[in-house]
């Protein structure tokens, strides 16, 4: 990198279309850098308020798609990743990719540093491709598709790995995230957690607590069936927040203990967090705020023994396990759950190190130290 005093930064994130996990953090690192452009493939201006005032920098796919197919992601891949590639970056010093998928594919010039905060290597070539691959459904396509699928993803991988090559330090948001960045692309990396608001989960609230809570995007790999299902079995409430494909599909499974609220306000889901006895957390996750939200506000997770999870939930501290990913499972530990048993001074104590703060000490003294 060139050695002057304020590297040219440029950050670089997949697509600005929702605010999911990885997009409050693009918010962070554009606080430690806020003269640097942010870099993406497409923008939804008008779902994406916090960063309609920035300085956002689209690929030619937000000029060329059609609006009704852009923010399908999952359908253009090869395209994102050569859209990355075409983008010139020659100007810049120093270059900070947020990538779930292909946003690390960006090239740097000879000379210039590029840092890769990795959410987890693409899911659908990699960790989760399986999964992905049956959840694939293209109507009467699928007899032509689905056959072209494994050698479209092998190729695709070959690219991936073409792309990691040129990055030349890691952070990872998790410990599961870090294993697989070694696995997959044989790369170290330094585990750098999330920031989380927790400050606002924090409050102080005397509510009673009753039954447990969900939170998130309703989509097939999160498993909020599980929770529905679980919940139905011991006839126990629990209250469903959030909205996606899979809500209608969980409303199915319902019954009469199980409440959906859809999208609340920020000082609802405070509420809900606080008059809770527990947080369900039935997927396995790159990281996962949501749990830890839930912690902050004094509300142990019963969480699938797997993934993220395992860097924040200690069991009997912050929460429990379940090992299987089953229904029966999930029963189980619910069954020998208490509330009282957690002490919530101490839970939020824990949850003070996943701050805003924090995290953004941490990528500064990450990013110092690899950039000397």
């Amino acid at each position: 990198m060139a050695k002057h005093s304020s590297p040219k930064v440029a950050i670089v994130h997949d697509w600005l279309t929702n605010m999911g996990g990885a997009e409050p953090l693009v918010l962070e690192l554009h606080k430690l850098y806020p003269d640097a452009p942010i870099y993406t493939s497409t923008f939804d201006r008008k779902n994406m308020p916090a960063f309609a005032d920035l300085d956002i920098r689209t690929t030619y796919l937000d000029r060329w798609l059609p609006g009704f197919i852009r923010h399908k992601h999952i359908l253009w891949p090869v395209l994102r990743a050569h859209a990355f590639r075409r983008l010139n970056m020659s100007e810049y010093d120093l270059i900070i990719s947020s990538s779930t998928a292909e946003s690390k594919a960006v090239k740097k010039r000879p000379g210039a540093t590029h840092i890769c905060y990795c959410n987890t290597p693409t899911r659908y070539y990699w960790s989760h491709y399986e999964e992905f691959k049956n959840s694939f459904h293209f109507g009467p396509l699928n007899i032509i598709i689905k056959p072209v699928i494994r050698p479209f993803v092998w190729w695709m991988r070959r690219l991936d790995l073409k792309a990691v090559a040129d990055v030349d330090h890691f952070m990872a948001n998790s410990s599961e995230v870090q294993k697989r960045i070694k696995l997959y692309y044989n790369r170290d990396s330094a585990v750098v957690w999330p920031a989380v608001d927790v400050e606002r989960f924090m409050k102080k609230s005397d509510a009673k607590r009753s039954g447990f809570v969900i939170w998130g995007r309703h989509v097939p790999y999160k498993r909020f069936d599980l929770a529905v299902q679980a919940c139905n079995k011991l006839k126990v409430p629990l209250t469903v927040v959030g909205a996606g494909p899979e809500t209608a599909h969980l409303k199915n499974l319902a019954g009469p203990t199980i409440t959906f609220t859809s999208r609340v306000s920020d000082e609802e889901l405070v509420s809900l967090a606080h008059s809770a006895e527990g947080f369900l957390f039935p997927g396995e996750e790159d990281f996962g705020i949501a749990p830890v939200e839930a912690i902050a506000a004094g509300t142990p997770v019963i969480a699938f023994n797997s993934g993220g999870a395992r860097d924040y939930v200690i069991e009997g501290k912050t929460g429990t396990f379940f090992n299987k990913q089953t229904v029966g499972s999930l029963v189980n530990t619910m069954k020998k759950f208490k509330h009282k048993n957690y002490d919530v001074a101490e839970m939020q104590t824990f949850a003070k190190q996943f701050s805003p703060t924090r995290f953004r000490r941490e990528v500064k003294a990450f990013i110092k130290t690899h950039t000397n």
